[in-house]
């Protein structure tokens, strides 16, 4: 039994424990990091700190966000959709198609969405039904939609879209709060409380920490699967409604090289590449951090390739990185 003096001593020392339990949290890290670029962005910056700035710029990013949200969840379950850009840009062409038929304008959301929808089925189908690995179908139908949309399209653009898609794509809420921005936050709180307070969340969870285990368990593995690829296909076909309304038009090269940076934003969340682990918390704090970053280059009038490159970058480091201080912190043990 021990002392009370050493009882003591062990009560004092817990808020130290918990203190640095947290300061250790990939999300305190992105916290600390989003900060420094805050500060940095200020410092150096006119005008990065202008509040109608800051939220003008999260028009830069919120389509991006909200197809990482299901990202986020088919990673945590050892999966990967590398065609949500192409499912956007097949979107957002159905969409032209439909205002040329003369569809009302509330119906190009139901278009775009279920567009989304239906090719999100296609990726579910194929991964679960015939047992093909996620990122080889999602590397063909990436092709597939995006090809469909510039078969579609040619050389030409679809515009002219009704001002109700545009007043979603472009306007505010109180004239202060960027709408996709709005929609996004949205999202988020539900994503979050689906994943961290909900049956099914430690569902998905226990999957990604091992399907099989998952499936003598009695969890419809194949089921959890096809879900995610049908949100993540909406959720994409959703993007592609805001975005389609905050550019007004529809091109054939719409949304293009967006997959690396949906992928980038989960990795730096915190998503871990094996599954089982993560947070939508971590998830949104790597958007606000490339969101920021991006918006700093801009005013700097830095060329966009630097941000492309800086994404590669920081999609390799947060990959390699949890395997060195894995290493590190293994490297004692190994040595007695």
């Amino acid at each position: 039994m021990a002392a009370p003096a050493e009882v003591k001593h062990q009560i004092a020392d817990r808020p130290l424990f918990h203190w640095r339990a947290a300061l250790g949290k990939w999300e305190t890290m992105l916290l600390m990091l989003l900060i420094a670029v805050m500060a940095v962005g200020g410092s150096v910056l006119d005008y990065f700190l202008d509040p109608h700035n800051l939220a003008d710029s999260t028009f830069n990013f919120s389509e991006k966000a909200l197809m990482a949200l299901p990202m986020a969840l088919l990673i945590l379950c050892r999966e990967i959709d590398l065609s949500v850009a192409g499912i956007l840009a097949l979107s957002s062409v159905a969409m032209g198609l439909a205002n040329q038929a003369g569809l009302p304008p509330a119906m190009l959301f139901v278009v775009g969405i279920g567009t989304g929808f239906v090719c999100g089925m296609v990726n579910g189908v194929l991964v679960t039904v015939f047992r093909l690995p996620a990122i080889v179908v999602t590397i063909g139908t990436v092709s597939l939609f995006r090809g469909l949309a510039s078969v579609v399209l040619g050389d030409q653009a679809y515009t002219g879209y009704p001002e109700l898609l545009t007043r979603w794509g472009q306007g505010y809420f109180f004239d202060v709060i960027p709408r996709p921005f709005a929609v996004l936050l949205g999202f988020a709180v539900l994503f979050s409380l689906l994943l961290h307070a909900t049956v099914w969340g430690r569902r998905m969870i226990a999957i990604g920490n091992g399907p099989e285990a998952a499936r003598f368990s009695g969890i419809a593995v194949e089921r959890y699967r096809l879900g995610l690829f049908l949100l993540s296909g909406a959720m994409a076909g959703l993007a592609a409604c805001l975005l389609t309304g905050r550019i007004g038009s529809t091109r054939p090269n719409i949304a293009m090289g967006w997959e690396l940076e949906v992928i980038t934003m989960v990795i730096l969340g915190g998503v871990r590449v094996a599954g089982g682990k993560g947070s939508m918390a971590g998830v949104l704090l790597a958007v606000a951090v490339l969101g920021m970053v991006n918006f700093a280059m801009a005013l700097a009038n830095i060329p966009g390739i630097i941000m492309t490159i800086l994404v590669g970058v920081l999609l390799l480091v947060t990959i390699v990185l949890p395997q060195l201080l894995s290493g590190f912190k293994q490297a004692p043990g190994q040595r007695h």
